[in-house]
């Protein structure tokens, strides 16, 4: 009974269409800086990304955000390289992560995460930051690993 239970819940739960979903839980739009991505096929595709540098920030993220702008995103700087593992809790927009190592390069992509999923997203590695931006992104652009992401907090920003 219990699981019957938790199984509808949970029905219900990710059942919620993005338009009923409160807004007004989401943080305020932060701080945006431009980040560049190179392909190793030469395009440079330009970001303007907001910054969650805070604990607090990125304990929120893109939490109850019906949308990300094609050219916008969110890069969470750890400071340091660590394991970053994320989630879509309450993130309503399906999201690509890409993983950045301290010298820019993309170690890992997690594609097309699932709305409102509990599964860990994991970087498979210690890496500087993650960067969310909108499902799809990295198929469009032709993102790969090895790929090249200036910013400066990876001081490489031409």
């Amino acid at each position: 009974m219990r699981r019957r239970h938790l199984l509808a819940l949970l029905t219900v739960t990710l059942a919620t269409p993005a338009w009923a979903v409160d807004t007004s839980k989401a943080q305020p739009e932060l701080p945006k800086e431009e980040l560049v991505i190179v392909t190793r096929d030469g395009p440079r595709h330009v970001f303007h990304v907001e910054m969650a540098l805070s604990q607090d920030q990125q304990t929120v993220g893109e939490m109850f955000r019906p949308t990300v702008p094609a050219d916008g995103g969110m890069l969470f700087d750890w400071g340091v390289p660590r394991e970053s593992q994320m989630w879509m809790r309450n993130t309503m927009a399906s999201l690509d992560m890409i993983f950045i190592n301290a010298d820019g390069s993309i170690r890992s992509i997690a594609e097309n995460a699932v709305p409102q999923s509990l599964a860990v997203i994991d970087s498979r590695g210690p890496v500087r930051a993650t960067l969310e931006v909108a499902a799809g992104t990295a198929a469009r652009l032709n993102i790969r690993v090895g790929d090249k992401v200036e910013q400066r907090i990876f001081g490489n920003q031409k």
